[in-house]
């Protein structure tokens, strides 16, 4: 009898310390600051060794740019992301800047040109708005055929642009390189979707559910291989 409540003693000894240490864990992981998923550290040396001081001064104010839009409400980080990019950065073509036909540069290639095509300026705006706690389900980088001279054109060309979903069924509030003023998608009759993608999936049209996986667009696995090596989380 004596063994016996001997060995419950000791297991609500052993219970009691596995529930502090838990609580006690617990208390420590909230007290980490959270990671961020550009690390700057990295990302400001890689810049400075690959492309040299103007890239590397570039990074820095995209730090800075991030680091003030944290508490923003969320059309405020919208108006904020797309006028930096659009200002800060040129628009040019991928043959010029990389001598292939279409390559999709990942944020510290492109801070490193400087510039970037319609994709590039997509891919970098949605990771930074992730990074300011933008829901992934929000964004979603969209091909459309762009009329060139307006709605009334049949002349088209291939274009990408960032596309915001306040919620699910709303409609879509579109960032576009070329125009730095966010306009709902119902003022963009210059535009027609084509697909849309984020991390979550493909989506046709302007469809809000998925109908494909992200794993048939080799570009987006390939530009995200190479975030990974240059220090972004995703």
């Amino acid at each position: 009898m004596v063994r016996r409540k001997t060995h419950i003693i000791l297991l609500q000894l052993i219970t009691a310390r596995r529930l502090i240490f838990a609580a006690l864990l617990c208390v420590l992981i909230q007290a980490l600051p959270a990671r961020s998923g550009w690390d700057f550290d990295k990302l400001v040396k890689m810049a400075q060794q690959r492309y040299g001081a103007n890239a590397s001064k570039l990074m820095s104010e995209t730090q800075q740019l991030l680091a003030s839009s944290k508490t923003l409400a969320e059309p405020d980080k919208l108006k904020r992301v797309n006028e930096f990019f659009n200002r800060r950065f040129q628009f040019q073509d991928d043959m010029t800047i990389w001598q292939q036909a279409d390559y999709w540069a990942s944020p510290l290639e492109m801070v490193g040109k400087g510039a970037g095509d319609c994709e590039d300026f997509a891919i970098i705006k949605y990771f930074a708005l992730k990074e300011l706690g933008v829901a992934a389900e929000k964004l979603r980088m969209s091909y459309v055929k762009a009329k060139i001279g307006g709605a009334s054109s049949t002349v088209t060309q291939a274009h990408m642009v960032l596309t915001y979903y306040p919620t699910p069924d709303a409609e879509p509030l579109i960032l576009d390189n070329l125009i730095t003023d966010i306009r709902p998608a119902s003022r963009r009759a210059d535009l027609v979707p084509v697909f849309s993608f984020n991390s979550e999936g493909i989506f046709a049209g302007s469809g809000n559910q998925p109908s494909g996986s992200i794993d048939r667009l080799s570009r987006w696995k390939d530009v995200l291989l190479r975030m990974q090596a240059d220090g972004i989380e995703f």
